[in-house]
This record gives C-alpha cells, sequence and structure tokens, in this order.
C-alpha cells in the first residue's frame, strides 16, 4: 500500500473520489475549510482521497491519518465501516472518526481533537 512517498489506489477510484468532492456534505465543507492550506499544525490534508480500493473524507500523508465523518448514511454501515477502517489500518493508516452532528455544532471540540491526536502520535 505505502511505498516511499507514495499511497497506492485503485485508479477506477478517481472519478468517484473527484464527484464526491464535488457533491460535499455541509460537515465535509466546515471541516475542510479547518484543514486546508496546512492551517492545522501545518500538516497537509486532502479530502476525498482514494487510498487503495477505498475513498476517505480526509487524509494527510505524513501522519498516515484518516479523518472521517459519520453522518447518517453510515448508520447502517457501521459493520463495513469497522472492516473497511482495519484493512486500511492493517498497512498503518489510523483513524479520527467524527460524527456529523458534532462537526456542525462544535468545530472547536473538532479541532482540538485533531490537533491533541497530532500533539501524541507524532
Amino acid at each position: 500500500m505505502k511505498s516511499s512517498n507514495r499511497i497506492y489506489y485503485n485508479p477506477a477510484l478517481k472519478q468517484k473520489a473527484r464527484e464526491l468532492r464535488n457533491n460535499s456534505t455541509l460537515s465535509e465543507v466546515l471541516l475542510w475549510n479547518e484543514l486546508k492550506k496546512k492551517k492545522i499544525k501545518g500538516y497537509d490534508f486532502h479530502r476525498q482521497k482514494p487510498v487503495d480500493n477505498y475513498i476517505v473524507d480526509f487524509f494527510c500523508f505524513k501522519l498516515m491519518l484518516a479523518i472521517e465523518i459519520d453522518g447518517i448514511s453510515h448508520a447502517t454501515k457501521e459493520e463495513e465501516d469497522e472492516a473497511r477502517q482495519k484493512e486500511l489500518e492493517n498497512p498503518g493508516i489510523r483513524f479520527l472518526r467524527f460524527d456529523d452532528l458534532l462537526v456542525k455544532m462544535d468545530m472547536e471540540s473538532v479541532i482540538k481533537t485533531i490537533e491533541k491526536w497530532i500533539d501524541e502520535n507524532n
């Protein structure tokens, strides 16, 4: 999956990732506004990033960190999300998950959680 400076992904996912970027949810837009342009501790995040055979909401290569926002569509996909996360964790990707409502209602808490994770894991 990872080799030097590369993350491997299924090229068939590029178009789907582009569609997801162009049709972001409100919580994705709100969090992206906080993550883009290296605003959080100088780290470069990408949104709707293909990784292996999946697309993660946000990804930082340097931290090997995926950030996922769990909205209503994830309510019936808990087992699927867990299996997907375990598969991506095997080669070393780590995850932070946030509830859609938390992102909308308490962005400060979300940002503090991300910053704390970076401090503790870097």
